[in-house]
């Protein structure tokens, strides 16, 4: 993969867990931009030279430790920086694990040398580049502190993924969160409420519920579609081909997906601001409640209860 001397440094985009780590961009786009629902649809995904990187680090480093800015380094690395902990980075962007490995591991060897008080290392992985890595590789990037990845399975009705060209079907994502698992490290899932359409939603719901499940990932968060002028789904939306669910037919979703799932200890929340309605806790210990707490508001059909529109976003 041809590295790109003109790397555009990518807006922040993360996890909400993520809001105290320092972003350090590798990648910038996503390499499966094919995603029929998602902001990345169409970019480019560019890989940035690894020197550069480095050169960031250290110029970080020499900040952090004497506060000394260098005039050839962009600036929003002084102003995440004078608010850093040192404790977490997470590697931007949507997909930082295609990386290519050899520059990813001096990459990490790199941020460890320098900040030797680094607790953890967070980053965006798709199912495929999982796949193409060995555990032996995982367990290596887990040596150097890569604690977490955050994946995007969005469904596990092969139906669905098909139809938004995921990129992975359901056993292969299955295989990827075992290998994951297997290499140590954390896993934080991304569904997405609403996907299947109203004419998909049962069948969405349940194959959902089966491959969190069968994953056992240590947490999800379930976010609701939402239509992005551009991207294929808007775009079917408006020709009526994608049925889009109401607020309280997500919810149903939401509900569904909690009260069919078999989770060992994983903590599961709809606190996304792309959410009617926000649930969270651990399961299988706290289902009842979350139960409860949805379908009071739907027994109630109370829209006042609901998040408003003008409040949701990505």
């Amino acid at each position: 993969m041809k590295e790109n001397n003109k790397f555009i440094r990518p807006d922040i985009c993360r996890p909400p867990s993520e809001q105290n780590s320092y972003f350090l961009p590798l990648t910038a786009g996503c390499s499966n931009n094919k995603c029929t629902f998602c902001s990345y649809y169409g970019r480019r995904l560019q890989i940035r030279d690894h020197e550069e990187v480095k050169r960031e680090i250290d110029a970080l480093s020499l900040f952090i430790e004497q506060g000394i800015v260098l005039p050839d380094i962009d600036q929003i690395v002084y102003m995440i920086g004078q608010h850093w902990d040192g404790r977490r980075i997470f590697l931007q962007d949507g997909d930082a694990l295609v990386y290519p490995y050899p520059k990813l591991v001096d990459v990490l060897e790199h941020l460890n040398k320098k900040f030797p008080n680094l607790e953890r290392i967070g980053l965006y992985a798709t199912p495929g580049d999982i796949l193409r890595r060995s555990i032996e590789e995982l367990k290596v990037l887990k040596r150097l502190k890569v604690s977490i990845f955050y994946i995007g399975i969005e469904s596990g009705d092969d139906n669905v993924l098909e139809k938004i060209d995921k990129g992975a079907n359901h056993n292969e994502m299955v295989e990827a969160g075992r290998k994951v698992k297997d290499a140590g490290i954390i896993q934080s899932l991304t569904i997405l409420l609403g996907l299947g359409g109203v004419d998909g939603s049962r069948n969405h719901v349940l194959e959902t519920a089966r491959i969190i499940s069968e994953i056992d990932p240590e947490y999800v968060g379930a976010l609701t579609v939402t239509l992005i002028p551009g991207t294929p789904l808007y775009e079917q939306a408006r020709n009526g081909e994608f049925k889009e669910l109401t607020p309280f037919e997500f919810l149903a979703e939401l509900k569904g997906i909690i009260e069919n799932s078999s989770l060992t200890n994983c903590f599961f929340s709809s606190m996304h601001a792309s959410n009617y309605l926000s649930v969270r806790g651990t399961l299988p210990r706290d289902k009842n409640r979350m139960l409860n707490e949805i379908q009071r508001v739907l027994d109630e059909g109370d829209s006042s209860r609901l998040r408003p529109e003008f409040f949701r976003g990505l």
